[in-house]
């Protein structure tokens, strides 16, 4: 007859809960290893929520240039309006 598994502790079962909530088993190789897991925000990446949330004021003051989308092209000039015509400005 096979032995009886034992019951776990409460130390023993909260270790497990945080070693479940830390890490989690991925195969590599075809061996089951343990890394940490990622740091998620509402369940997105950190790096997906910074993209999705950021705004461009706080990307530069964080040095995060790389997230920025690029300024589209002004291709507008400054134009006198046509009220001034040529008059002089003053």
């Amino acid at each position: 007859m096979a032995k009886q598994k034992r019951k776990l502790t409460r130390a023993e079962k909260a270790a497990k809960a945080v070693r479940k909530a830390t890490f989690e088993t991925i195969f590599i190789d075809g061996k089951q290893k343990r890394v940490r897991r990622r740091n998620l925000i509402e369940g997105m990446t950190v790096e997906d929520f910074i993209r999705a949330n950021a705004d461009p004021i706080w990307l530069h003051q964080n040095e995060m240039w790389e997230y920025m989308a690029p300024e589209p092209p002004d291709d507008r000039e400054e134009s006198i309006p046509d009220d001034q015509g040529d008059e002089p400005p003053f």
